[in-house]
């Protein structure tokens, strides 16, 4: 009856019956690896709405952005560069890779590929917004899909859950204040921010809360 407010206060990733035990597992359960594959597919598939949407890019590519223009270095690298320092912040979070955490880079990215061209193109701003935000939920369902099989963080949602491990805070709480921090820095290094970068920020928090709370609810069946 509360789930609808669960969310608020979720705190870390919640197991099920179909989580991998821990996230270096090389023989996961079909039912764990399918759950990884279609949570990295909605969540490329959120991407790909958010970016037709030309609402804006995300903060992490706002930051990129910045970095280029204040480097001088492409966006490729610049995106390369953010992405190894995010990693290295694993080693004093004790974040742990998995296979997850290559197949998060192959499979968003394949998604964003090939769901982009199939994407509808709208003119009405409030279309456009809708989509954008229709994007940031579904990329937050993905990612509680695939961050509670275990298999593995990508590289920002292990800097997340490694952060709501230290301080305790609800997961919604912690990733919107990184997307915030990341978007303020971005901004003042010259990204480009869109309402669409805001809403992501502001939304992807919630969103993932609710994906965790959604799918993570056969937690208590487990347990019984």
């Amino acid at each position: 009856m509360n789930l609808m407010f669960d969310f608020v206060k979720i705190g870390e990733v919640p197991k099920t019956s179909w989580s991998s035990e821990k996230a270096l597992n090389f023989k996961p359960k079909l039912i764990t690896l399918a759950a990884l594959i279609i949570g990295l597919f909605l969540f490329g598939l959120g991407e790909a709405l958010l970016v037709t949407s030309q609402m804006g890019v995300s903060p992490w590519t706002a930051l990129a952005q910045g970095l280029s223009n204040v480097t001088g270095s492409g966006l490729g690298l610049a995106t390369f560069i953010i992405s190894v320092f995010v990693l290295l912040l694993w080693i004093p979070l004790k974040q742990r890779p998995g296979i997850g955490t290559i197949l998060n880079a192959i499979i968003i990215s394949l998604t964003l590929h090939y769901a982009i061209p199939f994407m509808p193109i709208f003119e009405q701003n409030i279309l456009r917004i809708s989509q954008a935000i229709l994007g940031v939920f579904v990329t937050g369902l993905g990612g509680g899909i695939y961050l509670i099989a275990n298999l593995g963080p990508g590289a920002r949602d292990g800097l997340m859950t490694g952060m709501q491990r230290i301080t305790n805070f609800p997961i919604a709480w912690v990733r919107s204040s990184i997307e915030i921090m990341v978007l303020t820095v971005g901004w003042l290094l010259g990204g480009v921010i869109g309402l669409g970068t805001i809403i992501f920020a502001l939304g992807i928090g919630p969103c993932l809360a609710i994906g965790l709370t959604i799918f993570g609810s056969s937690k208590s069946k487990s347990n019984h």
